[in-house]
């Protein structure tokens, strides 16, 4: 792999490092500097001239900073003669804001994906995009990956003869009957209206939980709001054991601490698409690396090979 370049933006150094130790190759160095102006620049400080790059930034917090660092990196890249610019994007923030379900807002999922094809992106890999639509957001090829196959693994240890997947809303549906399938299991989904950012109200689960363990799976977790308003449905179905599981760990608010908290929450699981911050790590909570799969996602688009058949093996 002598002609791939990988460097990382601040966001989450350490699964670009963590990528970069099963790939074989080193993570080339960057600087970021601001200015006395609180503008930003950026300095790839390695060769790109002809080489397939990688620039790993998930959006994370803070959004904002680190989306222009990634926009910054992508036209350092370009200016550099680059035959190729990946941006390995394990969580896109944006992809929340893919509709317009209010007068006059804007639809922040389709705009910053037309930001980073203007800097310069040839294509992106990312997991667990909030909803499908946001992958037609791109007018450059985008490989979608998702952290179910890492998940269920975590799962198998586990006695799953009397449990059930659930998931906290319709638009989660499929993901959870395809992780349910993983694992053998049933499945169960509620009812979800949501009216704010912390405001949500479900009016029922469609299935059957009642003295079930239950595995509640969700593309991300921001403030647990759903969640708890989940958990209070699920206590009066007599639920015997709730464990919850998603690919992106935001725990805003302290989420973490506080579903950690709740007695009959037994784990907490979540991937290191974004950086934990200390605060976040509750007794409960299991983080789980996708550093491998991502990685080998990276050596397919390199090599030119299929990155679909990864969930086919």
């Amino acid at each position: 792999m002598k002609e791939i370049a990988v460097f990382s933006g601040s966001a989450h150094p350490e699964l670009a490092a963590e990528i970069c130790q099963h790939l074989r190759v080193p993570l080339l160095p960057s600087r970021l500097t601001r200015f006395a102006t609180d503008c930003l620049e950026v300095q790839l400080q390695a060769n790109c001239r002809e080489r397939d790059v990688f620039i790993i930034q998930p959006m994370s917090t803070p959004v904002q900073e680190h989306l222009v660092e990634l926009l910054l990196m992508l036209d350092a890249a370009r200016g550099a003669s680059a035959s190729r610019i990946t941006v390995v994007m394990p969580f896109y923030a944006y992809a929340r804001s893919d509709k317009k379900d209010a007068p006059r807002i804007s639809i922040g999922g389709r705009l910053v994906a037309d930001l980073m094809v203007t800097a310069g992106a040839d294509r992106v890999l990312t997991m667990a995009l909030h909803s499908p639509q946001v992958h037609g957001f791109f007018s450059i090829p985008v490989d979608h990956l998702h952290a179910l196959n890492e998940l269920a693994d975590h799962f198998r240890k586990y006695d799953l003869s009397n449990t059930v997947a659930v998931s906290p809303d319709l638009g989660n549906a499929k993901d959870t009957a395809h992780f349910a399938r993983l694992l053998g299991v049933g499945v169960a989904v509620a009812a979800k209206q949501r009216f704010a950012d912390d405001k949500v109200q479900i009016s029922s689960v469609i299935g059957d939980v009642t003295g079930k363990d239950v595995i509640v799976l969700d593309d991300e977790i921001a403030k647990g709001s759903t969640m708890f308003e989940l958990l209070n449905h699920l206590r009066a179905h007599k639920v015997k054991s709730i464990r919850i599981a998603c690919t992106h760990g935001l725990f805003a608010a302290g989420a973490a601490t506080r579903l950690s908290e709740q007695p009959d929450v037994s784990e907490i699981v979540c991937t290191n698409t974004v950086p934990i911050a200390v605060e976040n790590l509750a007794p409960k909570l299991t983080i789980l690396s996708i550093a491998k799969p991502l990685a080998e996602a990276m050596r397919r688009i390199h090599d030119g090979e299929s990155v679909s058949a990864l969930f086919h093996a």
